[in-house]
């Protein structure tokens, strides 16, 4: 883990409330990895805890980071020009278990999920055949995926308003590709709002495919010091930021708790 000033070099907005920042590191980079974070430190010393942003892309010595600008925190964020510098402590967490090969794979993003997902998709297709399946509300909501290299991925989009792709949600093309494609799925990932995960979870482990999960809560350490992000799972409590904020869905969901109205008791 390392504190480090880095240099801003590309801060844009996407849409909407979305924006992706593009900051330049010296040791980081080459000690991260698909599904960590950071806390990113504001200027303004009122805001005195770190704000935690997923690590969304690394391209030498460049990290970058996709946010949504909700509260005065990354409101702050969205205001950093070109050259100035901005405080990192990272990277934080697990991350994904990337260490495959040969392996048919789904990764699911949806709305903000889509955070990790670039960095994660470029740590595995070199080695494994990839079906990406993105969505969110609207054409907003799934406009990051246009900055994905997808040259040999299978890309299949959804929205709930049907700006983008199909009409639908990416629970449906998952359910789809294992009906209709017959395709045998050796792990699926996933991040986006904790109610499509836990479908993805039950959809997984009734096809007894291994899926992974990365969760988002709220933090204000960051580094287990407090208990802010403590959850319970199937192996205790657990803290997100440091036990995570990947899991195996299996510690989190049971398909036989999920119930008939399709939510996870």
């Amino acid at each position: 883990m390392f504190l480090e000033d880095v240099k801003v070099i590309e801060n844009i907005q996407i849409a909407d409330n979305y924006y992706l920042m593009r900051v330049e590191g010296t040791k980081i980079p080459q000690h991260s990895k698909p599904g960590q974070f950071f806390m990113l430190q504001c200027k303004d010393n009122s805001k005195v805890l770190r704000r935690p942003i997923s690590l969304h892309n690394v391209d030498g010595n460049i990290l970058e980071f996709y946010y949504e600008a909700l509260g005065k925190g990354t409101k702050e964020f969205t205001r950093l020009s070109i050259g100035e510098t901005i405080n990192i402590q990272g990277p934080l967490g697990n991350g994904y278990d990337t260490d495959l090969k040969g392996k048919n794979i789904v990764v699911i993003g949806g709305g903000m999920g889509m955070a990790p997902i670039k960095y994660l998709i470029k740590d595995l297709k070199d080695n494994n055949d990839i079906t990406f399946i993105g969505g969110g509300r609207n054409a907003g909501a799934v406009k990051i995926i246009e900055k994905f290299d997808f040259k040999n991925i299978q890309l299949k989009v959804a929205t709930d308003d049907g700006s983008v792709g199909i009409k639908g949600n990416t629970v449906d093309i998952l359910k789809k590709i294992l009906k209709d494609e017959n395709k045998n799925i050796d792990i699926i990932y996933t991040c986006g709002p904790h109610p499509m995960m836990e479908a993805v979870a039950k959809v997984a482990q009734e096809n007894n495919i291994r899926c992974q999960i990365s969760l988002e809560e709220r933090m204000a350490c960051g580094i287990k010091a407090c208990v802010g992000c403590s959850i319970l799972t199937k192996k205790g409590m657990k803290k997100v930021c440091y036990d995570g904020p990947v899991f195996e869905s299996t510690d989190i969901v049971d398909v036989d708790v999920v119930d008939p109205n399709g939510g996870c008791k």
